[in-house]
């Protein structure tokens, strides 16, 4: 299995910028593209933003787009997702997944092409 664990959540102000981490373990020595999601509480699963294994291929959700950016290190087993101009409305619990791939420009956009996930990480913006 490939293990994730996710960090940099916390509490900040609107309009203040987070960073997470998220560092993947076990068996990494494949090709593995990359996501974020977010829940809410009472509201489904939502898709952040996703990275390729080679890191050059990107995509975000219209919510974030050009707020949120997302890369991941030379070594490809940490995904970062720089969340700047954050709203009340970005408060929710984010998870790193991880994907199995042959390709090192593909990603999954949606919560089903993910296999592997983390534990989650707590983030919540004040107004």
């Amino acid at each position: 299995q490939i293990h994730l664990v996710e960090s940099g959540g916390g509490l900040v102000q609107a309009g203040d910028s987070l960073r997470l981490s998220c560092t993947a373990s076990g068996r990494t020595e494949n090709k593995f593209a990359m996501g974020w999601f977010r829940q809410a509480p009472g509201k489904e699963r939502e898709f952040v933003s996703t990275i390729s294994w080679s890191g050059g291929n990107t995509y975000y959700a219209d919510s974030v787009r050009g707020r949120f950016s997302v890369s991941r290190d030379s070594a490809k087993t940490t995904a970062y997702l720089q969340m700047n101009s954050l709203k009340p409305e970005d408060t929710a619990v984010y998870y790193c997944s991880a994907a199995r791939t042959m390709s090192s420009r593909w990603y999954g956009k949606t919560a089903d092409d993910y296999v592997y996930w983390g534990q989650g990480t707590q983030v919540t913006v004040s107004s």
